[in-house]
C-alpha cells in the first residue's frame, strides 16, 4: 500500500489527498483554529474516501487504477450528448473502431438499456452506407442459442459451436486476469474461446470455457526446444477435452506475412512454460511455418494434425494476399484429399497490439472481399459444403455478423468486442504494457484493476445480448435462422444516384466452375497460375 500511495504516479491524487487530510489533522490538533486546516480536513478526508472507494470497488477498472482522477472521464462522459464532438473521437478522427460500437458493446455488457431516441446518426446518403432489407412478412423471434457443427467427413469429434465467438487474442499481449475472465465468460455464455498464437495458458484452464487452439508459426505449446514442431507435445496438448478445435495461423489480418519476436525481457516464467520456450532468450515467431512449404505439405500437416488430435476439427486461419495462392491450396485439397474442416478469414482490418504502419493501413485484403473469394472459391470445387468458414475482423454488432453471413461465412469471431466487454476503453496503448485498464499489460499492478468475476459476467452478457438482437433482425428479415441471410439482402449506397446490393457486388461462382473451366475472368487467371506443389505462381 505505501508503494501504491505515495510512489506510482497514477496514485498522486490519492496520495496528496492523504497528505492533505494529515496535514490539516496536524494543524488542527497544534490548536490552528481556523477555517483553512478545517476545510483542508474535510476536503482532504473526503478525496481519501473517494480514493479508498475506487481502490476497493471492482466495476470499473480505470478508477482502479487511477483513483479519483478518473472521475474527469466519468463526468466527461455524462455530458456527451453535449460534448461528444469535443472529447470522444470516432473512426473519421483516427481511432480504429467507432464511438457508436463501442458504445453498443459498454452498454450490452453492463445490461443497460441498448436504446437511442431520435432515428438513426448515420447520413443514409453517404457513399457507402449500408442497410439490411427487411421483409413484409417479419417471423417471430427464435431462441438466440444459433450454432453451427464444424467437422467435416474425416472428423471423429465435431463441434457444435455458437455462430458467435471470441477472437484469437494471446495470453502475453492480454493480461492474465483478462484470459481467465474471457475464457470464464465463454463458459457462461456457451461459446468458444480462440487462444491466440500465445499458446494454451493457465488462465485458459481456470476458466473452464470451450479453446480453440491457435497453432502459430512459432508452435508454442508444441515445439522442440529448437523451435521445431513436435508431435508428441502436439497431441499431449491436444487431447485436453477442454481444447475444441485446432487452428492453424498462416497470417492475421494486422500484419498479414509479418513474423513476430517477443524479447527475452518480457518472457516472464509463465509465458516461458506456456509457450515451451526459454526464458533469456527472444521469443521468435517465424513469418512462415517450418513444417511445411508447400500447399500439398500443408494439407499433409493438417491430416496429421487431426490424427494428433484424436479427430478433433482442424483448419487454419488467413488473411488472403495473393489469389492464386489460395487456389493452390484448393487445387492441393483436390489432389491429395485432405480437406481441413474449417477456413478462418481474417480481414486486413484486423486488430493487434502492435504493427507497422504500412501493414496495418495497405497489406492484405479486407475482410468481404477476402470472405467473399474464399466462399467462391470452396464453392467453385464442390468444397463448400464439408468446409466451415469462419469471420473476423472489426465483427461487434448484429448488423456485423448478419453481413458476414450473407457474404459466405458460417460463424464470426470478434476481439476487440470482447476486450471492450472486458473495460478496454481504446487507449491504444496495447503495446506500452501502461493499458490503463488491465486488459492489454503484464504489469501486476496494472492488471489487478481488472476483476475476474465481474468482467466474466459482462464478457457473457455481451455475447447474450448481440445474440437477441441477432434474433431481432433475423427475424425482422423473414427468416427463422441468421444462417439464411444472403448477399441480396444486404445493399450499399455506391454513390448519389445508385444503389446496389452485396449480390451485385460479390457475384458467386456456381458449384464445381472452378474444376469445369470459369468464365469469371479474375478467377480463371489465378487459377492457371496456382500450383498445388507450390505457392509461387506458374509462369
Amino acid at each position: 500500500m505505501p508503494y501504491i500511495l505515495f510512489l506510482h504516479p497514477r496514485f498522486l491524487p490519492l496520495a496528496a489527498s492523504v497528505a492533505l487530510c494529515l496535514a490539516s489533522l496536524v494543524a488542527l490538533l497544534a490548536g490552528v483554529m481556523s477555517l483553512v486546516p478545517v476545510l483542508g480536513f474535510l476536503i482532504g478526508a473526503g478525496l481519501m474516501m473517494i480514493g479508498l472507494h475506487d481502490l476497493l470497488q471492482t466495476k470499473h477498472a480505470v478508477l482502479r487504477n487511477y483513483p479519483i482522477a478518473a472521475h474527469l472521464r466519468f463526468l466527461l462522459e455524462s455530458i456527451r450528448p453535449e460534448m461528444r464532438q469535443y472529447f470522444f473521437e470516432d473512426e473519421k478522427h483516427g481511432l480504429p473502431f467507432s464511438r457508436d460500437k463501442r458504445a453498443i458493446v459498454y452498454q450490452r455488457a453492463k445490461l443497460e438499456l441498448d436504446k437511442r431516441p431520435f432515428g438513426t446518426a448515420y447520413d443514409v446518403y453517404a457513399d457507402g452506407f449500408e442497410w439490411m432489407n427487411h421483409s413484409l412478412a417479419p417471423k417471430p423471434i427464435a431462441s438466440t442459442k444459433f450454432q453451427v457443427s464444424i467437422g467435416g467427413p474425416d472428423c471423429a469429434q465435431p463441434y457444435e459451436s455458437s455462430i458467435f465467438n471470441i477472437s484469437a487474442m494471446s495470453f502475453g499481449a492480454l493480461s492474465p486476469n483478462a484470459i481467465h475472465a474471457l475464457n470464464e465468460g465463454a463458459r457462461k455464455g456457451g461459446f468458444a474461446h480462440d487462444t491466440g498464437e500465445g499458446g494454451f495458458s493457465p488462465y485458459h484452464r481456470a476458466g473452464g470455457g470451450d479453446i480453440i487452439w491457435e497453432l502459430g508459426s512459432g508452435y508454442f505449446g508444441a515445439r522442440h526446444v529448437d523451435g521445431s514442431f513436435s508431435p508428441e507435445r502436439f497431441a499431449q496438448t491436444a487431447a485436453d477435452p477442454q481444447i475444441r478445435m485446432i487452428e492453424v495461423k498462416l497470417s492475421q489480418g494486422a500484419k498479414p506475412g509479418h513474423g513476430g519476436v517477443l524479447p527475452a525481457a518480457k518472457v516472464s516464467a509463465e509465458i516461458a512454460a506456456t509457450r515451451g520456450v526459454e526464458m533469456g532468450q527472444d521469443c521468435i515467431s517465424p513469418a512462415s511455418h517450418p513444417a511445411f512449404s508447400t500447399p500439398t505439405g500443408m494439407m499433409r500437416f493438417i491430416a496429421q494434425l487431426r490424427e494428433l488430435s484424436g479427430g478433433k476439427p482442424v483448419g487454419f486461419k488467413l488473411c488472403v494476399g495473393h489469389d492464386w495462392e489460395f487456389l493452390a491450396i484448393c487445387k492441393a485439397m483436390t489432389a491429395t484429399g485432405v480437406y481441413p474442416d474449417f477456413i478462418v478469414v481474417d480481414g486486413k482490418e484486423g486488430g493487434t497490439g502492435a504493427a507497422p504502419l504500412e501493414f496495418i493501413d495497405h497489406i492484405g485484403k479486407p475482410l468481404r472481399e477476402g470472405l467473399s473469394f474464399v466462399n467462391n472459391a470452396l464453392i467453385g470445387i464442390n468444397a463448400r459444403e464439408r468446409i466451415k468458414v469462419g469471420a473476423s475482423g472489426k465483427i461487434a454488432t448484429a448488423f456485423d455478423i448478419a453481413r458476414a453471413l450473407a457474404l459466405g461465412a458460417d460463424w464470426c469471431n470478434s476481439a476487440r468486442g470482447f476486450m471492450f466487454a472486458l473495460g478496454c476503453i481504446q487507449s491504444q496503448s496495447c503495446h506500452t504494457d501502461k493499458c490503463p485498464t488491465g486488459v492489454a499489460t503484464q504489469d501486476p499492478l496494472r492488471q489487478r484493476a481488472l476483476v475476474v468475476p465481474d468482467k466474466a459476467q459482462r464478457v457473457a452478457n455481451y455475447h447474450h445480448a448481440t445474440m437477441e438482437a441477432l434474433a431481432e433482425i433475423t427475424a425482422a428479415a423473414g427468416l427463422e435462422h441468421p444462417g439464411s441471410f444472403h448477399a441480396v439482402h444486404f445493399s450499399r449506397r455506391v454513390s448519389q444516384s445508385e444503389v446496389a446490393t452485396l449480390a451485385d457486388l460479390y457475384p458467386r461462382l456456381e458449384p464445381g466452375e472452378l474444376l469445369a473451366g470459369t468464365l469469371e475472368a479474375r478467377f480463371r487467371r489465378a487459377w492457371d497460375m496456382a500450383d498445388a506443389e507450390s505457392f509461387a505462381p506458374r509462369a
